[in-house]
């Protein structure tokens, strides 16, 4: 783990639109990214906040820059019948769903400040979903080839999907807790066509206290990424 090195902000934006908080997370991007080009001349300049977003969006489907459109089964106007919004974004990865009941966690870090490359940060990422899952006494782990969290490799329970520029990271992750798994029924999740998606809910049979999950997902990133919150 990392030795403290930046203060993070964190939020909970609770339930949110997709695009408000897309826009949200470009501002505190924007400005992590003209800090560092400002830093060159003036090295002495104090540094912006990290950010550690939390919340839950309405029903929408987000497409990776390298998805296909193929990987969407419905059309714009059945998308649209379902209650659902759609967008394309500048994240890695393939078509995913977020909606109520999924925590989605978007850090907005200077990756150079922590010392960590891309590889190690999502690692860090991973890592902190799989220890919060433990404590609900879930054995979730990592798929070779196939990124985000899995249960016996065959059902994913969070995604992964993140943008790094200059150092500096957007987007993040998608844990399914009380969530309506029928909407991933309208796609191929992250264009697989051979896996299933979980949730907390669905492991454990029952649903799960949204604001001790977010509590305890928070604690494992503060504890990998050496964060002081």
């Amino acid at each position: 783990m990392n030795v403290v090195t930046h203060s993070v902000v964190y939020q909970d934006l609770g339930l949110i639109d997709y695009k408000q908080a897309w826009d949200y997370q470009k501002e505190r991007f924007e400005q992590l990214v003209t800090f560092k080009k400002q830093q060159k001349q003036t090295p002495d300049l104090p540094s912006p906040e990290n950010y550690l977003l939390f919340c839950e969006h309405p029903h929408v489907y987000t497409l990776g820059k390298s998805g296909k459109s193929e990987n969407v089964l419905l059309s714009q106007t059945q998308l649209e019948a379902k209650g659902a919004q759609f967008y394309q974004i500048d994240r890695g990865g393939d078509i995913t769903y977020h909606g109520p009941g999924q925590l989605v966690g978007y850090p907005i870090l200077d990756l150079h400040a922590f010392g960590l490359g891309i590889r190690q940060y999502v690692h860090f990422m991973e890592e902190a979903i799989i220890r919060s899952l433990q404590e609900y006494s879930i054995e979730a782990a990592r798929l070779e080839g196939a990124p985000g969290i899995w249960i016996d490799q065959e059902r994913k329970i969070c995604a992964l999907g993140v943008r790094a520029s200059r150092g500096i990271t957007m987007h993040g992750f998608a844990l399914n807790a009380n969530t309506n798994l029928d909407y991933f029924g309208y796609i191929h999740p992250c264009g697989f066509e051979d896996k299933g998606v979980t949730s907390i809910e669905k492991e454990l049979g029952k649903p799960v206290n949204m604001q001790d999950l977010k509590g305890l997902v928070k604690q494992n990133f503060v504890q990998m990424f050496g964060m002081a919150t």
